[in-house]
C-alpha cells in the first residue's frame, strides 16, 4: 500500500521578517554567468538583508530581467545558496530561462516579476 503524498517535499515554514526591523538594503551588485544556452548562474551581494529571502529576491529579480533581455518570458528556479560573511550576504542562484512556461513548481513570469521588483526597489540586471 502506497502512502498518499509519498515522495512530495515537506513544507518547511520560514521565518517572517519582523515588520519593526528597519529594512535598509544596500545592493552591492551581481554577476551573471551563462552556463548553457538556457541555464544561468546569478551571484549577488548585499548588506542590510533581513534574511535569506531578501538575497533570494535580489537574485530572482536579476533572473527575471535577464530572461527579458534574452527575449524570454519565463524562468525556473533551480537552486539558491545564501551565506553571510562579515555582514555581507551573498547569493548564488541558478535559473533556467525559456520562451514558454517551463515545467516545474518554481517558475516565474519574468515581466510580472520585474514589475514587482521595481515596485519593491530591488535592482535587476
Amino acid at each position: 500500500m502506497a502512502l498518499a503524498g509519498a515522495g512530495l517535499p515537506a513544507c518547511v515554514p520560514t521565518a517572517t521578517p519582523d515588520p519593526e526591523t528597519p529594512f535598509t538594503p544596500t545592493y552591492q551588485g551581481l554577476e551573471t554567468l551563462l552556463l548553457d544556452d538556457d541555464l544561468v548562474n546569478f551571484r549577488v551581494a548585499m548588506t542590510g538583508a533581513r534574511d535569506e529571502e531578501d538575497v533570494a529576491a535580489y537574485a530572482r529579480c536579476a533572473a527575471a530581467q535577464y530572461a527579458l533581455i534574452r527575449g524570454y518570458g519565463f524562468a525556473r528556479h533551480i537552486r539558491t545558496n545564501v551565506v553571510k560573511e562579515g555582514g555581507i550576504w551573498r547569493g548564488d542562484a541558478i535559473y533556467t530561462i525559456s520562451p514558454a512556461l517551463p515545467v516545474g513548481l518554481r517558475t516565474i513570469d519574468a515581466e510580472v516579476t520585474v514589475q514587482n521588483c521595481e515596485a519593491e526597489a530591488i535592482p535587476t540586471v
